[in-house]
């Protein structure tokens, strides 16, 4: 497994990660703050920007750090099945496979049009389309998210529907709280706390809500965001609303199964984000949180298979949001019911021991397709 280490409380966490795995972890570029290389990386990345919005030119550099030193270290690895995943490896796995080796692709983003419109302008978006069809036409190993993202792709590059493989965790049990009172709680996660991720929905909702609840936000927010968020804040909640930094992956399940409602604001613009399906849905679920979701096109496919774990709404609509929140609130027994078909959904469907002899499968078809 390699790419590119830049955060160093990052590199700690995939240290720990790997002392007890059987998969290693080799970063092709260290790109953390002091190396030499830095500068030289970052001019690198400036320079591609500039060519292309001034001529239109398109470089790897363009599209991540370190792209070419992936290409390499794939090259000197000599793997029977590559798997790429992101902008970068889309160049890579592109590369590959006009070089004759085997080559896969984790689509869990749709990458060209996972961009806000003020983004679009400075994205080589037809370059990255030009990637995603060679590989989604080309690559016997080929994954994504949901049903919903893979109808979408195949019909977008008239070729094969991808393998769903929804992005889940292994089973685990509870062991920790830091809970902050005894009344429920509503939780929110990302890895960074910002705007455009449904929390200013969130937030003009919040003198509609009817009952005592928490409010927990967990995510990395800047000094900036955090004058956002106060901006934002009713004066009666002030006492309610709690901001958690991130915590490593082996943590996360902790910190959200002691809360009860788990709020999935996801947006339908841009359209990866309405037809992906998000980790926070997924760990809500394993964590028997009840759900408040948006009425994305890939959280509807959950809420097809497992209506009773919640409540969706319309992205924006703070009222509704309020009203669904109430619902679950006023009402204790049809919140344990939601909870606890969380935990069902979970066992039943979204849990890695349901997805993992799937995902071999694939692996093992890919493998053994002639070059």
């Amino acid at each position: 497994m390699g790419g590119v280490w830049f955060d160093p409380l990052l590199v700690k966490r995939d240290r720990q990660l790997m002392k007890h795995q059987l998969y290693c972890f080799r970063p092709v570029l260290d790109f953390q703050p002091g190396r030499l290389k830095r500068f030289g990386v970052r001019l690198t990345s400036r320079l591609s920007r500039v060519m292309f919005q001034k001529a239109g030119y398109c470089t790897p550099a363009l599209l991540g750090y370190g792209v070419r030193a992936m290409l390499n270290s794939a090259l000197q690895e000599k793997a029977d099945l590559t798997i790429v995943h992101s902008e970068a490896g889309l160049w890579v796995g592109d590369q590959l496979l006009q070089r004759g080796l085997r080559v896969g692709v984790d689509f869990e983003d749709w990458f060209s049009q996972d961009l806000l419109p003020d983004a679009l302008s400075i994205r080589p978006v037809n370059w990255l389309k030009a990637l995603e069809e060679r590989l989604m036409r080309q690559c016997t190993y080929c994954l994504t998210t949901s049903h919903a993202l893979a109808e979408t792709l195949a019909q977008a590059y008239q070729a094969t529907p991808p393998n769903v493989i929804y992005n889940v965790f292994p089973q685990v049990k509870t062991q920790s709280v830091d809970r902050a009172g005894q009344v429920p709680s509503l939780h929110w996660f990302s890895q960074t706390i910002g705007r455009g991720r449904g929390l200013e929905t969130l937030f003009q909702s919040l003198p509609l809500i009817q009952f005592p609840v928490e409010l927990h936000l967990r995510g990395n927010c800047s000094a900036e965001t955090k004058i956002w968020l106060d901006s934002q804040t009713p004066s009666s909640w002030r006492s309610r609303i709690f901001l958690h930094p991130t915590v490593p992956p082996g943590q996360l399940h902790d910190c959200i199964a002691q809360h009860d409602i788990g709020l999935a604001l996801e947006q339908t613009d841009p359209p990866s984000r309405n037809l992906t399906i998000t980790n926070k849905l997924f760990q809500y679920l394993q964590a028997g949180l009840a759900l408040v979701a948006t009425s994305t096109t890939g959280q509807r496919e959950v809420f097809s298979q497992y209506p009773e774990i919640g409540c969706l709404v319309e992205a924006g609509d703070a009222q509704a949001l309020a009203i669904a929140i109430n619902q679950l609130l006023a009402d204790p027994i049809s919140l344990a019911k939601a909870k606890a078909k969380s935990l069902q959904a979970a066992q039943e469907t979204y849990c890695w021991e349901q997805q993992q002899n799937r995902l071999v499968q694939v692996a093992q078809l890919a493998l053994s397709r002639g070059l």
